[in-house]
């Protein structure tokens, strides 16, 4: 049987485009030669589609476009990811299923089982759990199919009661096919083809596993859709954030030579994963059709300007300059220097008047001072914000937050100012590898200047300014607050780095928790790693646990 693989990037709610897309790929599929197409999960809908599932004409729409899909299926029998109503009743009347489309019709359906509710995932919130783990008989095809829907190959990551595949297997499967809205973090592909590996080798059988590509909201989805023989060996391997068809004979015979699957690197991983986010970001729901980002010459705002050149191109980037009082003449000259390399449009806008007349206003408030402190350090910054805003209203651009994960951590960013914008492109990037991103922007010819790299990095809101008067070296930092949000260590249980003190380092997880109400204020961040700011960390603002 020849299967084919079908990695799409379906946008939420696009029911009718989803449609087509799914539709476009089983035409390719049989006229090369398939005999079966695989789609991703809830490939109809987009993943995830969330409360839009509680809408009352949400589902049904979405069923009248799986029969028109259903057409396509007198060509070659289709397998995607759909939402189904359940057909007895009990307390949730949908389920998450992989619908089986075959001579111009619905043949049958089976509903996912292990329904994840953890990091970004509250599948049962508006699902209903299987009730049936059978084989399904498909016309045409010599092999029962055995339906997984993503989750369920994943059953021994948690302490789940049910093992689906094992059951598919025992029953008289043949195949193993998984349906997947697989989301990425770095690293995550490789960790996803180890856990495949090892489900083939346990039930005996391949492996069909098909994921979606493409960003909707702060996710994004790698594809890497692949075949895992018995033997754990990868075929038919897609590439990562990219669609396309592969097609796999199975069984696959003893001479079948298997797919060398060699990772991208992290750094490569994050920009490809980065890029691919804010893309479609901006694409997917008809954003304004450029950018716009405060360039400070520093290194956060150079790997965003950098980043959004590489999804959007360098005519739909504009960067804006806005020196202060306390502003280096290097950073200005590294900002426009920054414009050259990318080939964006660099504005420069003066902040030092009004930060002058907010000075005057703070005298007749707060009495004459030679220095305000931090409120005159933040006016700087929201001056800055509002600059952004006031060119997004006007030219109908988005504004890029530059921030990254290190500052957003502690709080070292300002509301209302620096954390203004639509999306926040490097809020789950830690600084180290912000500067690792730079370098690689850099590999093959200079694109970000190798000044902004190479200097201490400051915020400039006051004379001779720098981060680590703040902060603990960004090394010190990344490793504490990995610790603490990846590793989910608590106070008590954080281990300083080398020859850093317990208190600084407690020092550091107390501002993590201080802060998150500013992470509420922020845009929405692009994730990347296993536990980004968002839906998938859900803290109270109000506690007073130290543990």
């Amino acid at each position: 049987m020849k299967i084919a693989l079908a990695q799409i990037n379906p946008t939420v709610g696009d029911l009718a485009g989803n449609r087509r897309l799914a539709q476009e790929a089983s035409e390719q599929a049989a006229s090369a030669g398939a005999e079966c197409v695989v789609l991703p999960e809830l490939a109809l809908t987009g993943y995830p589609p969330m409360d839009l599932l509680e809408r009352d004409r949400f589902v049904d729409d979405q069923l009248r476009e799986l029969e028109e899909l259903a057409k396509a299926s007198r060509q070659i029998p289709i397998v995607v990811g759909a939402v189904v109503r359940t057909e007895k009743a009990r307390p949730k009347s949908i389920e998450n299923a992989a619908v089986v489309l075959a001579e111009g019709k619905r043949l049958t359906h089976r509903s996912k089982t292990l329904l994840p509710t953890y990091d970004v995932f509250d599948e049962t919130r508006y699902f209903a759990k299987a009730t049936d783990r059978s084989p399904v008989e498909v016309p045409g095809l010599d092999t029962p199919l055995g339906l997984a829907v993503c989750e369920d190959t994943w059953f021994q990551t948690r302490p789940y009661p049910v093992d689906p595949v094992a059951e598919l297997a025992a029953r008289g499967a043949g195949i193993i096919i998984n349906p997947s809205a697989s989301p990425w973090h770095v690293g995550k592909a490789a960790e996803r083809r180890a856990m495949l590996a090892d489900v083939a080798r346990r039930s005996g059988h391949p492996v069909v596993f098909v994921n979606q590509v493409g960003g909707n909201d702060e996710l994004i989805f790698d594809g890497g859709s692949c075949v895992v023989d018995p033997k754990g060996e990868v075929h038919a391997a897609m590439p990562l954030f990219e669609t396309g068809i592969s097609i796999c004979e199975l069984p696959l015979g003893p001479g079948t030579p298997h797919t060398e699957v060699g990772d991208i690197e992290p750094v490569a991983q994050l920009e490809c994963g980065l890029v691919m986010g804010i893309r479609d970001y901006f694409q997917k729901q008809s954003l304004p059709p450029s950018a716009v980002i405060g360039l400070s010459g520093g290194i956060d705002s150079a790997v965003t300007a950098y980043l959004a050149v590489e999804a959007l191109g360098a005519d739909r980037v504009l960067g804006i300059a806005m020196p202060g009082p306390f502003s280096s003449d290097h950073s200005i000259d590294d900002a426009f220097a920054l414009g050259e390399l990318l080939g964006i449009e660099v504005r420069r806008a003066d902040i030092a008047p009004m930060y002058e007349a907010y000075r005057d206003v703070f005298a007749q408030l707060f009495g004459e001072r030679d220095d305000y402190g931090l409120t005159q350090q933040n006016i700087q910054s929201r001056i800055r914000g509002a600059i952004l805003m006031a060119c997004s209203n006007e030219e109908n651009r988005l504004v890029l937050a530059t921030g990254n994960k290190s500052e957003l951590s502690v709080g070292y960013c300002t509301l209302y100012g620096d954390t203004v914008g639509g999306l926040a492109a490097l809020g789950d990037v830690y600084k180290g590898d912000v500067y690792a991103l730079a370098r690689h922007a850099n590999r093959n010819r200079e694109r970000i200047p190798i000044g902004t790299i190479e200097k201490p990095p400051s915020a400039e809101l006051a004379a001779d300014q720098l981060d680590q008067d703040d902060l603990p070296p960004y090394d010190v930092l990344d490793d504490v607050l990995s610790q603490a949000i990846e590793g989910g260590r608590s106070f008590a249980s954080v281990v300083p780095p080398t020859g850093v003190s317990e208190e600084v380092a407690l020092g550091i997880v107390r501002r993590l928790d201080r802060n998150e109400y500013k992470r509420r204020q922020t845009p929405l961040v692009l994730r990347t790693t296993e536990k980004a700011f968002g839906g998938g960390r859900r803290l109270p603002i109000v506690h007073r646990y130290s543990g």
